[in-house]
C-alpha cells in the first residue's frame, strides 16, 4: 500500500499543509482543558468574576483558531486526497489500455472496473483520513498524556493499564478484519460481474423469458455480499462498545481517586476535570487511531488489488530494437507461425502456420470453429504475439516495429461491431479524426453505410446510444467497416464483419474493396462461402493446422474438406458442375 502514497509526491506541499493546520487544532484543544480548570480552580472558587469573563473570551478565541485550523486541514486534505485518487485512477485506466489481449485475459471487465472505482475509493479515504485523524489522533494522544502527567503523575498511571488493553483488543480485531475485507471486494467484484452480464445481455434475457433466473443469480451474489460485509461490520463494531467500556471504567478510576486525593486536598476540583478531559481525548485518539486501522484493513485489501493491475507486466511492448518502419506495401509473410495461450494446456492453439500474402491480395481463412481463424489474424497487429516463428510485414518483423506505427497500418473489423456513445461521424472518425465530410461520405458509401445514414433525421449527426443500440446488427458492422476504411491502412482485416448483413449488401462491399485492392491487402473471414470465392488465396484451417490453401477452383479440385464445405453451403451439384 506504501507504494501507492508515491501518486501523492506531486502534491506534497498541500499534503504537508493539512497535518500543520491540524497541529494548530491539536494544541487550542489541548489547552482549553487548562483554561476550564482555572475558571473553575480560581473564577468560580474565588468567585472572581472578571477572571471568569476574561478567560472565557480567551476560550472562545483560541476555539476560533482551531475552528480554522481543523477547517484548513480539511481543504487541504481534501485537495491532496483527490489528486491523489484522480491520479490513480488515470494511471489504471491508462495501464489497462497499455495491456495485451494475454494481459486482460487475467482480468474480468467487471473486477477492472470495481478496482477503478470502489477500489481506489478506499485507498483515496485513507489518504484523507491520514491527512486528517492520522494526524490528529497521535499528536492528541500524546500531547494528553504529557498534559496528565504535568496536571498529576500518580494518576496518570491509570493509562498505563488502559492503554496498552486498547491497543491488543484494536489489534486483534484490524488482524482478524483483514481478510473478511478481501473477501468483500471479491464478492463485490462477482455483483459487478453479474450486472454487467445482465446490462449487456438484457435483450436476450428477455428473449428467452430467463429474467426470474438471472434475478436469482443476482440475488444469490448480492446476498453472499451482504453476508460478508454484515461479518466483517460485526467484527469492527465490536470495536466502539469495547472502547467506551475502557474510557467509562478509566473515567471512574480518575473520580474515585481524584476524589481521594481532593479529599486529601493535594489536587483540586478542577485539575480532576481537566484530568478527565485529558483521559476522554487521549481514549478518543486511540479509538480514531484503531478505526483508522480497521480501515486501514480494508483499504490494503483493495490497494493489494490495484498493485496488482499497475504491477501487472504488460507482455506486448515495444522492444529495443522497434523502429518507426511504416509499413506501406501490405507484404505479409507468416514464417514458420505457432501460438498457444498463456497457461494454456495440451496442443497449440496455431501450429507451424506459413504462407505470404502479396501486396494488395485478398487472403480468405475458412475453418470450423475454434479452428484459430480469429487468433491468426490478432497475431498480425500484435494482439497476441507468436509463440514461435515469426510475422513479417513488407520485410520487417513486426516485433521490431513500434506498436503504434504498426497498429496505424492495420484495420480490423470484428464480427462483434462495438460503437460507442456519440454521433455516427463521431464512430466514423475513430478512423482519422481529421477526415473531411467528404471522406467520410466516401468510405460510408464504400461501407454501404451512406444511404441508412442519410436516412436518419441527423444522418451522420445522429445520436447513437450506448453500444449502438438504435442500430442494426448489420448497420453497426457497416458503420465498423467505415470506420476501418477511413484509417487507410496497408492492412485490412475482415473478422466475419458482414454476417449481419444480406447477400446482396455483402456483395456490393466487396465490389468496393475490389476497386481499392491495389492498396489494401485484406484479409477475410467468413462462414459464407460466397463470401471468399473469389479471394485471391484461401486459407483452410483445422486444428490449428493450414490443411489447404489455393483459389476457390483449386480448393474445389483438391481439397475435400473445402468440397465439404462448399457443398453443405451450395449442394452437391454446384460441387460437380465447379
Amino acid at each position: 500500500m506504501i507504494k501507492l502514497f508515491a501518486f501523492l509526491k506531486p502534491y506534497w506541499k498541500v499534503a504537508l499543509l493539512a497535518p500543520l493546520l491540524m497541529l494548530v487544532e491539536v494544541i487550542t484543544d489541548l489547552y482549553q482543558p487548562l483554561l476550564m480548570a482555572s475558571i473553575i480552580d480560581q473564577g468560580i472558587a474565588q468567585g472572581d468574576v472578571s477572571f471568569i469573563i476574561q478567560t472565557g473570551i480567551k476560550m472562545i478565541g483560541i476555539a476560533v483558531i482551531g475552528m480554522v485550523g481543523g477547517f484548513g486541514c480539511t481543504i487541504a486534505a481534501s485537495i491532496a486526497a483527490q489528486s491523489f485518487g484522480a491520479d490513480l485512477r488515470t494511471e489504471l485506466f491508462t495501464r489497462v489500455q497499455s495491456f495485451s489481449f494475454t494481459n486482460l485475459d487475467k482480468f474480468k471487465s467487471s473486477s477492472l472496473i470495481t478496482r477503478l472505482t470502489n477500489d481506489v475509493t478506499q485507498v483515496q479515504n485513507i489518504v484523507l483520513m491520514s491527512l486528517r485523524m492520522m494526524v490528529r489522533a497521535p499528536l492528541l494522544c500524546i500531547g494528553g498524556i504529557i498534559m496528565t502527567v504535568r496536571i498529576n503523575p500518580q494518576l496518570a498511571a491509570i493509562l498505563l493499564v488502559a492503554i496498552p488493553v486498547l491497543v491488543i483488543a484494536m489489534g486483534f480485531i484490524i488482524k482478524a478484519g483483514y481478510p473478511l475485507f478481501s473477501i468483500v471486494q471479491q464478492r463485490l467484484d462477482r455483483v459487478n460481474n453479474v450486472m454487467q452480464e445482465n446490462l449487456a445481455g438484457v435483450r436476450i434475457i428477455k428473449a428467452f423469458v430467463r429474467g426470474d433466473q438471472e434475478k436469482k443469480r443476482f440475488a444469490k451474489a448480492n446476498a453472499d455480499l451482504m453476508e460478508i460485509t454484515m461479518k466483517a461490520s460485526r467484527l469492527v463494531a465490536l470495536a466502539m462498545p469495547l472502547i467506551m467500556l475502557i474510557m467509562n471504567l478509566s473515567i471512574v478510576a480518575v473520580l474515585w481517586f481524584g476524589g481521594i486525593q481532593v479529599n486529601a486536598g493535594t489536587m483540586q476540583v478542577g485539575q480532576v476535570i481537566a484530568f478527565i478531559n485529558y483521559m476522554t481525548q487521549i481514549l478518543f485518539s486511540l479509538m480514531m487511531v484503531a478505526f483508522i486501522f480497521i480501515m486501514i484493513s480494508r483499504a490494503k485489501a483493495s490497494a493489494d488489488r490495484i498493485c496488482e493491475v499497475i504491477e501487472t507486466q504488460v507482455d506486448i511492448e515495444d522492444s529495443p530494437l522497434a523502429t518507426d518502419f511504416k509499413p506501406e506495401a501490405g507484404h505479409v509473410v507468416f514464417d514458420n507461425v505457432s501460438f498457444q495461450y498463456a497457461e494454456a494446456q495440451g496442443d497449440p492453439v496455431l501450429k507451424n502456420i506459413s504462407f505470404s500474402a502479396n501486396p494488395g491480395e485478398t487472403v480468405a481463412i475458412l475453418g470450423g470453429t475454434g479452428s484459430g481463424k480469429t487468433t491468426l489474424v490478432s497475431l498480425i497487429p500484435r494482439l497476441y504475439d507468436v509463440t514461435a516463428g515469426r510475422i513479417l510485414l513488407d520485410n520487417q518483423d513486426i516485433r521490431h516495429i513500434k506498436l503504434q506505427t504498426l497498429r496505424q497500418a492495420v484495420s480490423i473489423v470484428l464480427q462483434d461491431s462495438r460503437l460507442f456513445t456519440g454521433t455516427i461521424g463521431d464512430n466514423i472518425r475513430w478512423g482519422d479524426e481529421e477526415a473531411t465530410d467528404s471522406e467520410l461520405r466516401q468510405t460510408a458509401e464504400m461501407a454501404q453505410a451512406h444511404e441508412f445514414i442519410t436516412k436518419f433525421q441527423k444522418g451522420y449527426n445522429t445520436m447513437l446510444g450506448q453500444r449502438g443500440v438504435n442500430v442494426s446488427g448489420g448497420q453497426k458492422q457497416r458503420i465498423s467497416i467505415a470506420r476501418a476504411l477511413l484509417k487507410r491502412p496497408c492492412i485490412l482485416i475482415l473478422d466475419d464483419s458482414t454476417s449481419a448483413v444480406d447477400l446482396g449488401t455483402e456483395a456490393r462491399i466487396q465490389q468496393a474493396l475490389q476497386a481499392r485492392k491495389s492498396n489494401t491487402t485484406t484479409f477475410v473471414i467468413a462462414q459464407r462461402i460466397t463470401s471468399v470465392m473469389h479471394a485471391d488465396k484461401i486459407l483452410v484451417l483445422d486444428d490449428g493446422a493450414i490443411v489447404a490453401s489455393g483459389t476457390h477452383q483449386q480448393l474445389l479440385n483438391t481439397s475435400p474438406i473445402y468440397q465439404d464445405i462448399y457443398q453443405s453451403q451450395l449442394g452437391e451439384e454446384d460441387v460437380i458442375n465447379g
